[in-house]
């Protein structure tokens, strides 16, 4: 074969392998499935759901347009994205919501009097600079959730606080994960 027939093959495989990944791609967003490659809930396809929000669920939202979203997303905490923020909509689990009490603090996240395991807030990011920090006492108020990802690296509530339960767009449920 010569070797200009290698070269086309290639690029015929190129454009193959892009099709199908811009088709599949489109189907999964019809479908309402999302990929998650984060750490901070476990890896795989989730699907998004019109249920109700609950304490305990996981949901997408759009960081609220706050200086610590922008930091987060200068640094790449945070993807790039479609929210109007500039970033991609979050996946996180509520742990706590109305009228729960917590406390975020250096030692970690204590809510309703029970610490949450691997809550200690790192002090900085893998490049050494300071990570932004919240610290809290109190009652969730009404309109707000605290949301936390179940790695202890996740950029979550630990560093910007509270978020507005209306920036939660969907629900979303495990499909399948690894």
């Amino acid at each position: 074969m010569k070797r200009s027939s290698y070269a086309q093959i290639s690029r015929n495989v190129a454009f193959g392998i892009v099709g199908f990944a811009v088709i599949a791609g489109l189907a999964t967003a019809a479908m309402g499935l999302r990929v998650n490659v984060t750490r901070s809930i476990p890896l795989g396809f989730y699907r998004t759901t019109g249920s109700e929000i609950h304490k305990g669920d996981y949901v997408m939202f759009c960081p609220p347009e706050r200086e610590v979203f922008r930091l987060a997303l200068e640094r790449r905490y945070i993807e790039p994205g479609s929210c109007p923020g500039g970033s991609y909509p979050m996946m996180k689990r509520i742990l706590a919501a109305k009228m729960d009490r917590v406390q975020i603090s250096a030692a970690g996240v204590v809510i309703n009097g029970v610490p949450v395991p691997n809550s200690k807030p790192r002090i900085q990011d893998s490049a050494r600079r300071p990570l932004p920090r919240f610290t809290g006492n109190g009652t969730v108020g009404d309109g707000n959730v605290i949301v936390m990802g179940e790695a202890p690296v996740s950029f979550d509530s630990r560093y910007f606080g509270p978020i507005p339960r209306k920036q939660i767009s969907s629900v979303i449920r495990p499909v399948v994960t690894w």
